[in-house]
């Protein structure tokens, strides 16, 4: 009998998504089956997750999840040729290298997620293969819907994804580290000021993301005329802060399409 789901690749990423399906109730942890070629993870993946079918080697199953490194693809794919379909969340690998590796008919769905997905906290697309339907296309987004946001995009927009929300925690990281350090410039304790950086960035999130109000509305709710808020943005804005973020998803996502093309 099929597993009803099998993720190739059980690394951060691939146990991230069986975790985020385990804790969504989307099945039992042998609904699932882990291919993993190293016996050291195979062991750790299958401590961590009482139940969990883990394997050297492809078995049959209802549906894929491609999670390996992107040099590792092609020969994945060839023991995965006829599957009846395959969600790929390798970075800067094109859905026509894809299907040209799995097989013309295989529904395949190219998705680029976020680390956040780890937390449950991801942001992601998918776009669609030749052959995949409607019904493939909510198959995805039910399996990464359990560890996150996602949105359905052509595929010639996954760049701009990889450049914003795929390369986006690290500008947030290095946001934080920045918050931290001017803390500690201005007299906090590390631990305080490493707290206090994280919670604000936190807060402010879930502010954006629950309030409804855009974050130009947002922006303008805390900077109150010649306040400390405003005085902040100043330095901001004559550092050209906000090009530069502007300037850095850019070349992220051209970065993308040069690895795509390789």
């Amino acid at each position: 009998m099929a597993t009803r789901l099998l993720v190739v690749g059980g690394g951060r990423m691939g146990e991230a998504l069986v975790a985020g399906l385990l804790d969504a109730g989307w099945g039992k942890a042998d609904d699932i089956t882990v291919v993993e070629p190293l016996d050291a993870r195979r062991r750790d993946l299958t401590a961590r997750t009482h139940g969990l079918r883990v394997s050297d080697a492809p078995v049959p199953a209802q549906g894929v999840v491609l999670a390996v490194k992107p040099s590792d693809v092609q020969g994945a794919c060839a023991s995965l040729r006829g599957a009846d379909r395959v969600l790929s969340i390798a970075a800067g690998v094109p859905l026509v290298k894809l299907e040209a590796w799995l097989g013309p008919d295989t529904p395949v769905i190219r998705a680029m997620p976020n680390t956040p997905a780890l937390v449950g906290a991801g942001a992601a697309a998918i776009s669609s293969g030749s052959s995949a339907t409607e019904d493939d296309l909510a198959w995805a987004e039910e399996i990464l819907s359990a560890v996150g946001k996602v949105v359905r995009l052509p595929e010639y927009l996954l760049d701009a994804v990889t450049g914003l929300s795929g390369s986006g925690p690290a500008y947030v990281f290095l946001v934080a580290e920045a918050l931290i350090e001017g803390g500690v410039l201005a007299g906090l304790p590390r631990d305080v000021s490493q707290t206090l950086a994280v919670q604000t960035m936190l807060g402010a999130a879930r502010l954006l993301a629950e309030s409804g109000d855009s974050a130009e509305t947002l922006r303008a709710g805390v900077t109150s005329p010649g306040g400390t808020t405003a005085a902040g943005l100043r330095v901001l804005e004559s550092k050209s802060v906000r090009s530069a973020f502007l300037e850095a998803v850019m070349a992220a996502t051209e970065r993308s399409k040069e690895l795509g093309a390789g």
